[in-house]
């Protein structure tokens, strides 16, 4: 019902916005884009996170004179619900369509991405994936698909190899590991490839737990970690669950020779790193990540953060993914949705700061994104691998 009256309030504002008399000649007719994203329910805090950053690169698009190629339209942001569940998700994807949309943009969670995706698909409507790393995302031959970073096998596999490469170089000392994820696609997908990929580098795994999403007491599991021992420790969770299983672990002394995240919810992120410094201390992640060599994310980053806001990659990935949708607008020189899908397949799209290149589709896969390994290091997260982003050499392991 919120939802809906939001989309009236925008339609109201648009209307009364063009009741005022226009300077110059008639203003292009907008391009609305459904920015949709679970800004309710369990995954609220990520989900703001994601349209904070769509709206701050539409307010960027606007401002330097809309989509060029359409005599400077604006971009209109259709704002949806996905209420952290895919049901929603899909349901306000009917209601996109049905107010017109030219594409969507959303939706942060992997399980709320399947569903919007195949309900965008059937109406033919592009849709750009900001977060969602599951790889049935894009697996499924849907035409309307696109995502700009990397799905969780790839960061599996180079989390994987850049793991024994540290371990490798520190002498072996880390022989066996414990991974706790989270129940939904995003951590039973990701845990299943880290165990697949784990022994065939010599690792063995103990033992893999799946907890409820979401879990507000951690420490039965930690007692059982306290029991099998593990040398690292692998969470695969979103943010709130990732960070009370740490601060858990930190209560009941437990220290494994490594925390060692693959798309870890809290590891990347300057909010847990400032609120509980001690318990993200040393731990590695690979994870989205910008280009720290590139002042555009530094700028990014001071302006989010003087809105009082922490740059988490929500911000970041849903910003360069909208300013990548834009550019394909601009390329079809329209708004219609089959002019805007055959720009994406084709897009060649460069000017953002992710350590990424220039982008290439096969599949709705942009093939050359990638995820960096950072490590919280005095009080920041700093990027350890690969040696081209490297801003500071890996502490490995954090105790013999």
């Amino acid at each position: 019902m919120s939802t809906r009256r939001h989309f009236m309030s925008q339609s109201a504002a648009a209307a009364s916005a063009l009741a005022f008399p226009l300077v110059g000649g008639a203003q292009p007719k907008a391009v609305k884009i459904g920015v949709l994203h679970p800004v309710t329910g369990a995954l609220a805090y990520s989900g703001q996170q994601c349209r904070e950053g769509a709206q701050m690169a539409i307010d960027d698009i606007n401002k330097a004179g809309g989509i060029k190629s359409m005599g400077g339209a604006k971009i209109e942001a259709l704002l949806g619900d996905a209420q952290s569940t895919p049901q929603a998700g899909t349901a306000e994807v009917e209601k996109m369509n049905e107010a017109g949309v030219s594409a969507v943009l959303g939706a942060y969670a992997s399980a709320i991405c399947l569903a919007t995706t195949q309900a965008a698909a059937k109406y033919n409507l592009p849709h750009v994936v900001d977060v969602g790393v599951a790889d049935q995302i894009v697996e499924r031959g849907l035409k309307n698909t696109f995502r700009f970073g990397p799905g969780y096998k790839k960061c599996a596999e180079i989390a994987v190899a850049n793991l024994h490469v540290l371990n490798t170089a520190a002498g072996k000392p880390a022989r066996t590991v414990m991974i706790i994820h989270e129940e939904s696609l995003f951590g039973t997908g990701t845990a299943q490839l880290l165990a697949r990929e784990l022994p065939g580098y010599g690792y063995e795994v103990k033992e893999v737990i799946k907890h409820a999403n979401p879990t507000r007491d951690f420490n039965n599991i930690v007692l059982r970690m306290k029991a099998v021992n593990p040398d690292i420790v692998i969470p695969a969770n979103y943010y709130n669950e990732y960070a009370l299983l740490v601060r858990t672990m930190q209560q009941q002394k437990v220290t494994p020779k490594a925390i060692y995240s693959v798309l870890g919810g809290a590891a990347s992120s300057y909010k847990f790193v400032k609120e509980f410094p001690d318990a993200a201390n040393g731990i590695i992640d690979c994870n989205h990540w910008f280009n720290p060599k590139d002042k555009r994310s530094a700028e990014l980053r001071k302006r989010v953060e003087a809105k009082g806001l922490f740059y988490t990659y929500e911000i970041f990935n849903t910003y360069t993914a909208m300013m990548m949708l834009a550019d394909a607008i601009n390329r079809a020189k329209s708004a219609d949705r089959a002019a805007i899908t055959d720009a994406l397949e084709k897009s060649t799209f460069s000017d953002h700061f992710m350590p990424y290149g220039a982008t290439k589709f096969v599949n709705g896969q942009n093939m050359g994104a990638q995820p960096l390994m950072t490590q919280v290091l005095k009080n920041d997260i700093k990027v350890i691998v690969p040696r081209e982003y490297r801003e500071i050499d890996p502490v490995f392991p954090l105790r013999s």
